[in-house]
């Protein structure tokens, strides 16, 4: 049987379509990988030291499929229920994906969330502690997620996160109450502030700490958080573009 005309025409409009969003989705993120690069050598590092994770929240599993046909390996997800719809498929396609958990986190998910990420970026409270510790002992001492401590650096109220002068503290506890290694730090700076006193003070919590790693920036400001130190830096819409969120 032979495709009619509209057949064959529809098949070559969503194959341009699919070429479209491919070549976009490699031209997006060579935009952001050249602003990283930029920012990094700008400040005498070696951009090789800073990891994009390209933030996936809302978006579909097609909608991912282009940037990891263009080389992106390294995804963040709000939601362990969202990331375990979408990447188990996802990953039998592309093994060497990465995953991290970007948004909060509650105790009665964390063996999912051991299982499915890589890193965790939103470890925030004693109780949390806790249940990362036991799931290890669960595992039988096999490592976990890479963990990144959240901080609220605003003092937000409505924000997530431990207060810059409990950090000291909480990072303490951490590693000798629960045993947990602290891979790095994490913020959100508010909305209606300039983000770089918080990246500095970021930086200025983790080298006290010994701590290594920061996971700050994002779409708007990642050239700055790149420029104070940032070793991970999370872009959504600059690689995705905008998000439809359900009302």
């Amino acid at each position: 049987m032979t495709d009619s005309p509209d057949d064959q025409h529809g098949g070559d409009a969503s194959g341009s379509a699919a070429r479209e969003d491919q070549v976009s989705a490699a031209a997006r993120l060579a935009a952001v990988r050249a602003a990283i690069t930029r920012s990094a050598v700008e400040e005498g590092r070696d951009p090789a030291e800073v990891t994009l994770v390209a933030v996936s929240k809302t978006f579909d599993a097609e909608a991912i499929r282009p940037l990891l046909d263009a080389g992106q390996r390294v995804f963040g997800e709000n939601r362990v229920q969202e990331a375990k719809e979408k990447w188990p498929a996802l990953r039998q396609d592309y093994p060497d994906v990465r995953l991290h958990l970007i948004g909060p986190l509650q105790t009665n998910k964390v063996r999912e969330a051991v299982a499915l990420f890589n890193a965790i970026h939103s470890l925030d409270r004693a109780s949390l502690a806790r249940e990362l510790a036991k799931e290890r002992a669960r595992r039988g001492g096999d490592p976990l997620p890479e963990l990144f401590i959240q901080i609220n650096t605003g003092e937000e109220t409505q924000k997530a996160g431990v207060v810059p002068q409990s950090a000291d503290s909480f990072i303490r506890e951490c590693r000798e109450e629960h045993g947990l290694e602290i891979a790095g730090l994490m913020c959100i700076p508010p909305v209606d502030e300039p983000p770089s006193p918080h990246f500095a003070l970021l930086a200025e919590i983790a080298k006290r700490n010994g701590i290594k790693q920061l996971s700050m920036g994002m779409s708007g400001d990642f050239e700055q958080a790149v420029m104070l130190g940032a070793t991970y830096v999370r872009v959504g819409s600059a690689l995705f573009g905008s998000r439809a969120y359900a009302v």
